[in-house]
Order: structure tokens, then sequence, then C-alpha cells
């Protein structure tokens, strides 16, 4: 039996508490499905991958934070050739007592080419 996703990266949430996490904190869990989005408008780092959780009912995603900088550039490009679909994003350990920036781990793995839509 073939695994249907590959690990890419781990890391932590950068940027949590200057973003939107508080507003929805008691809503994320590990295993938290969130979507990895370009930012190319951040006016500090040009290859900024937004980290986004979408609320059920909600239109607007709220931003937790971004991938780290200096983590960030091989998934940049990756997003920039239009592969978002390849990747999944998921909340791999929260821990509420740590400083923000080590507060929440993320797991990003790449789906198997059959299960890309």
């Amino acid at each position: 039996m073939k695994a249907r996703k590959q690990f890419f990266m781990e890391c932590h949430l950068a940027g949590r508490k200057y973003h939107d996490a508080d507003l929805v904190w008691n809503e994320l869990k590990v295993g938290t499905d969130l979507q990895l989005e370009l930012d190319t408008e951040n006016r500090f780092d040009p290859n900024a991958v937004a980290v986004l959780y979408n609320k059920a009912g909600e239109e607007e995603p709220y931003l937790l934070g971004y991938i780290p900088r200096a983590e960030n550039t091989p998934l940049a490009h990756l997003l920039e050739a239009g592969w978002n679909s390849l990747f999944s994003c998921r909340i791999s350990q929260l821990t509420p007592d740590a400083h923000p920036e080590n507060q929440v781990n993320l797991t990003i793995t790449v789906k198997r080419n059959d299960d890309v839509q």
C-alpha cells in the first residue's frame, strides 16, 4: 500500500501574535486543516507564505501567521508555480504555555498525485 501523503516539512507558525490566531484559538486543535497561500503583497518578505484558517460559515479566512522566513523559499517557489493544491498543512502540535512563536507547530505534506484536485 502506498502512502497517501509524503512529508515535506515541519515548522512553527511565525508571527502568530500579530495576526488573527487569538480570534479562533479555541477552535484550533491538533489535526486542524489549514491553507497555504503565497502573500505577494508582503513588504517584509518576498517569499512570504501565509497560513490561513477557514472558519465554517465565514467567507474570509483568518490569517494565523506565516511559514518562517528562513524556511519558506522552496515552498514559496512551488506555490508561485501554481502547485497550491499539491500541499496539505495541518497543526501538529499546540503548546499554549509556550512563547507565542512556539505555540503552534505545522506539518506540511505533499498529496499523492491522484489525490490532487
